[in-house]
């Protein structure tokens, strides 16, 4: 007897198809699909300002906290949490994870689900494994010393995530939902956030394409899912508290027109290489150069600044301008907002080329050098090696270092010291 296709079977299809761990397209479903298509109400658009490089995205097309289901670990499930001495970076896991499923011939993105963390299940054919149709995000979750949890500016995490699914081919969403889901994930395993001002919850938001099919194209269906370890030092800085840099003129991060101003793993894995031979070499990250000037663009996964006196006798911050070869960092943006705020430093985003570095510590300009970035925060930088020398920086040896000064400010406001707007609390 055949199947009455009314709009009860469809309303349920819809509900229920997160559950599900494999979905076959067939010609049932796609007129399910357009039931669906001729039911739905055109949606409203949000205007976004010309100023602000924001995707223009409706809620109608995005997963809503309010569908989030949860399901919560056994008891057998549940591990043992790490002493804060022993973390490390990125080799813990909480017993959690958030899951969101989107398929285009099913209306899109689907109910969000908090399950225990498990292993995915993918297919071989998927775009992710083949095409690199991937993103993800850094965050991190703080325990603040009032006892209270914050999260660090999540909106412009959100906004980011978003402009390198739209470069992508991945699909849009409501920022504020997911961080309202994000939320309750953190509450959910807020143990696992340290007790501790020199550890943190890193949170990593990861938007792949599943679709299973060969062929570079836009996949039809795709995964977020965050999961989320419990963290300390990103890497080992040597005896005097910096890091050593090696500046290599023959290769490059990102080019014009290419996507170094998104968090995409297209941008990273190329990385390893370079960053292993500066490691033989006796340097902790690399400084990534471009172009015949050889222009400073970035530091390992860090944004770059330097401090110097300049032509009229002050001393002034600087980093290289958002040209489209850099990553719009959220610390790089606090540092230039909480700096420019500050009336003994003047702030400018320029063009720093390697020889102008050097003329500046010939000269004696230059004072500091430093990575800031949401892993490490703020990272001195002593020396950079770079062609047959090596450029010793005089960061370690300023009286009260600008450096020094951002940390401070930049922990203090993560972890509760100073109430401040970059901070949303976890009720």
């Amino acid at each position: 007897m055949p199947i009455r296709r009314s709009k009860v079977l469809v309303k349920w299809i819809y509900e229920n198809q997160h559950k599900m761990q494999t979905i076959r397209c067939c010609s049932s479903l796609l007129r399910y699909k357009e039931v669906e298509e001729t039911a739905q109400i055109e949606p409203e658009t949000i205007s976004v300002p010309h100023t602000k490089p924001t995707p223009q995205i409706t809620p109608e097309f995005s997963f809503k906290y309010s569908d989030l289901q949860v399901r919560l670990a056994a008891p057998y499930q549940l591990q043992p949490k790490p002493d804060a001495s022993a973390l490390g970076f990125g080799k813990y896991f909480t017993d959690h994870m958030l899951k969101i499923h989107y398929h285009k011939q099913l209306g899109g993105w689907q109910k969000p689900e908090i399950i225990p963390f498990e292993h995915l299940t993918i297919h071989p054919a998927a775009k992710a494994l083949h095409y690199a149709i991937q993103l993800f995000e850094g965050m991190k979750a703080y325990r603040g010393i009032d006892d209270k949890l914050r999260l660090f500016r999540p909106d412009l995490n959100m906004e980011r995530m978003n402009l390198a699914a739209q470069r992508s081919g991945l699909p849009m969403f409501d920022g504020l939902e997911l961080i309202n889901c994000l939320i309750r994930l953190i509450q959910i395993d807020q143990e696992w956030v340290p007790h501790s001002e020199t550890s943190t919850l890193y949170v990593r938001p990861t938007l792949i394409g599943t679709e299973p099919t060969f062929g570079v194209m836009e996949p039809d269906s795709a995964l977020m899912f965050v999961i989320m370890s419990p963290v300390s030092a990103y890497y080992k800085t040597r005896d005097d508290g910096a890091v050593s840099i090696y500046a290599d003129p023959s290769v490059v991060r990102a080019f014009p027109g290419g996507v170094g101003n998104r968090k995409v793993g297209s941008n990273y894995g190329p990385t390893i290489e370079v960053t292993a031979r500066a490691a033989e070499l006796g340097h902790q990250q690399v400084l990534w150069l471009f172009g015949p000037d050889k222009e400073l663009t970035e530091v390992g996964a860090m944004n770059i600044f330097i401090v110097y006196i300049n032509e009229h006798g002050d001393k002034q911050l600087s980093t290289p301008p958002l040209n489209g070869l850099i990553l719009p960092g959220v610390t790089r943006r606090s540092i230039l907002e909480l700096a420019s705020q500050w009336e003994d430093v003047t702030v400018k985003e320029e063009v720093i080329t390697m020889d102008r570095l050097i003329n500046l510590n010939k000269q004696g300009r230059l004072l500091e050098m430093f990575g800031a970035g949401t892993a490490v925060v703020v990272t001195p930088i002593s020396n950079v090696g770079y062609v047959d020398q090596n450029i010793h920086i005089p960061t370690m040896k300023q009286t009260q270092p600008v450096y020094q000064r951002l940390k401070d400010t930049l922990l203090a406001i993560q972890y509760g010291h100073i109430e401040h707007p970059f901070c949303k609390i976890l009720s």
